[in-house]
């Protein structure tokens, strides 16, 4: 079943806010999605819960994108969850579309970058059973599944331009973070920086600032490849709990 909302026009300049719909306006119970929706956001706790279980310093843990955004997807999806199951209106745009963008930079850059010995940013290490798990659960269960339910289960053109630059804030505020927190650690602490191209030992604050803007412009592009495939991909009509025949919203 898709959700569904009230049509608008396309055009950031007449774009209404990023609310979907009125919240007066009845939207049906989701059942199908509610229960996609919550197994997306069982698959991140058990992935979270699981590395909990098996890390020892859970300071550096919770310092990782992947966790922190996968924290998000739970959140979210969770919430999203219980919208469709009780057919509430859909959540801001904002926060689903960032949640994708999220999720899928960690899935995007594990599988390219950190798990790619030639790309000079490896991170591969032995992992013990529950490791490898979580790292599944949360590098590519839940970056497929986040992909999965917008494509099949929102309707398209909720996205604007103007959110590919709003969603960008978390990963700007993640660098400053991330230097920080190893600026306060001791020298030669495993795991000061979470990842290899965020080590300033390694590449000093120039290197770090060069590998910032690489970064930066591959999400910021991610983010309007987003955009541009939700304004193109096909809507996919649901047989029934529809507000209007040409309605456009995002995961509810």
């Amino acid at each position: 079943m898709l959700d569904q909302t009230p049509s608008t026009t396309r055009s950031d300049a007449s774009d209404t806010a990023d609310a979907p719909g009125p919240e007066a306006a009845p939207t049906g119970r989701r059942p199908f999605a509610a229960a996609f929706r919550a197994l997306v956001a069982l698959a991140a706790f058990t992935g979270i819960v699981l590395d909990t279980i098996d890390s020892d310093d859970l300071g550096r843990l919770f310092s990782y994108f992947t966790i922190q955004s996968n924290i998000l997807v739970a959140v979210t999806f969770a919430w999203a969850a219980h919208r469709a199951w009780t057919g509430r209106p859909a959540l801001p745009v904002r926060i689903t579309g960032a949640a994708l963008l999220y999720i899928s930079i960690t899935g995007l850059v594990f599988h390219f970058v950190l798990s790619n010995d030639s790309s000079g940013f490896a991170m591969t290490s032995e992992r013990t059973p529950l490791e490898s798990i979580a790292n599944q659960l949360l590098h590519t269960v839940t970056p497929l599944a986040a992909a999965l339910d917008w494509l099949l289960l929102t309707a398209p053109g909720a996205f604007l331009l103007r959110h590919a630059w709003q969603w960008l804030v978390y990963p700007l505020l993640y660098l400053p973070f991330a230097l920080i927190r190893g600026a306060l650690l001791d020298p030669g602490t495993d795991g000061r920086y979470p990842y290899p191209f965020l080590d300033a030992d390694l590449h000093g604050y120039d290197g770090i600032a060069v590998n910032a803007v690489t970064f930066g412009l591959a999400f910021y592009g991610l983010a309007l490849t987003l955009v541009l495939l939700d304004r193109v991909r096909p809507h996919l009509r649901g047989s029934r709990n529809r507000i209007s025949p040409t309605g456009s919203g995002p995961l509810k």
